[in-house]
């Protein structure tokens, strides 16, 4: 099969990322793959790529050796994680992702890219109108809420230095706005997992060590968009071929709560187990896409259906739980 192109992902070692670089490559294209580090799952290697680089995407000169002889970009780095992760880190990993972002952007320009992909966020445009002094208050939930807005202020300036980035130097951009995306090969403990995978780590202990309850962060009311991560791939790459200059994918699902979310994987378990809320930890913040003018794309037709999709990162999480357990008791 000819080359389709050339095409770089950074952000390569990630979930999102090593699997978009299967995907291209079974696509017929030449991918190289760039971040700080390999995959963290051997399955998902720095070899399915034709070449990878181990670089510091914050530097300029990293950013210039990974676009050199690049077609399109997907620009997938970032320093992110889940709310555990997240909790005490927002001032660094917006400092690292803004570099990232912007001479990711520098360098694409400098090479003369065809086209780049900015990878953004939906939670960008909930509720677009509320500042910062409207959520500081003295609930317990004010600084979560408060790390959110602050998110959202960082997504929205990758989103705009991308823009502006097309608009003075001619650089075909595409930006595309991405919901909670779960499957295999996830991060599954550390505090970078999202709510699924998560609740899939929880729910599996409870089943192999016989424990009656799981705990859920908040009330459980909190609702998500979700997207597995085979329908995710393909629609980047679909976004990356449209006309359009931002977008958003859906999973071809409605918007679900984390109880919801929980008691699917309870009953993919097997299992009966009760629900013990932290509210203290939780937020009652919905984050439900209200860019509706948006053209919204979805990979494979149909889309995974979400018990489908949270079959299988439960079945991957729990082998992972097993012998995580299985090397405490030989220790």
């Amino acid at each position: 099969m000819a080359s389709r192109g050339k095409v770089l992902v950074t952000g390569a070692g990630g979930f999102i990322g090593c699997h978009l670089v299967t995907y291209l490559k079974r696509q017929g294209y030449w991918v190289r793959g760039a971040d700080f580090k390999y995959p963290d799952f051997s399955s998902h290697n720095a070899h399915n790529a034709d070449d990878f680089l181990l670089l510091d995407l914050r530097r300029q000169d990293a950013c210039l050796e990974a676009t050199r002889d690049i077609d399109e970009v997907y620009a997938l780095a970032s320093d992110t994680g889940g709310s555990g992760f997240l909790s005490s880190r927002k001032a660094g990993t917006t400092h690292n992702n803004v570099l990232i972002g912007l001479r990711t952007l520098e360098a694409a320009r400098t090479r003369h890219i065809k086209r780049l992909l900015y990878a953004s966020s939906l939670s960008v445009a909930n509720d677009p109108s509320q500042d910062l002094s409207s959520i500081i208050s003295s609930s317990t939930d004010s600084d979560f809420l408060v790390r959110q807005q602050t998110a959202r202020a960082e997504q929205q300036l990758g989103e705009y230095l991308c823009f502006q980035y097309g608009v003075d130097h001619n650089l075909e951009t595409r930006i595309v706005r991405l919901p909670n995306v779960f499957g295999p090969f996830s991060p599954w403990e550390g505090g970078r997992e999202r709510a699924p995978a998560a609740l899939c780590r929880k729910i599996a202990l409870a089943k192999l060590t016989s424990s009656p309850d799981i705990e859920i962060w908040g009330d459980g009311q909190q609702t998500r968009t979700f997207c597995y991560i085979d329908d995710c791939v393909s629609a980047l790459h679909q976004a990356m071929q449209s006309s359009y200059p931002i977008s958003a994918i859906l999973g071809g699902s409605p918007p679900f709560t984390i109880n919801q979310i929980a008691d699917i994987i309870i009953q993919i378990a097997g299992i009966q187990v009760s629900k013990r809320y932290l509210h203290d930890l939780g937020h009652h913040e919905q984050f439900i896409p209200h860019e509706t003018d948006l053209p919204l794309v979805v990979g494979l037709e149909p889309p995974t259906s979400i018990e489908q999709g949270l079959a299988n990162i439960y079945a991957w999480i729990e082998e992972r739980v097993r012998v995580h357990l299985l090397n405490l008791r030989n220790n």
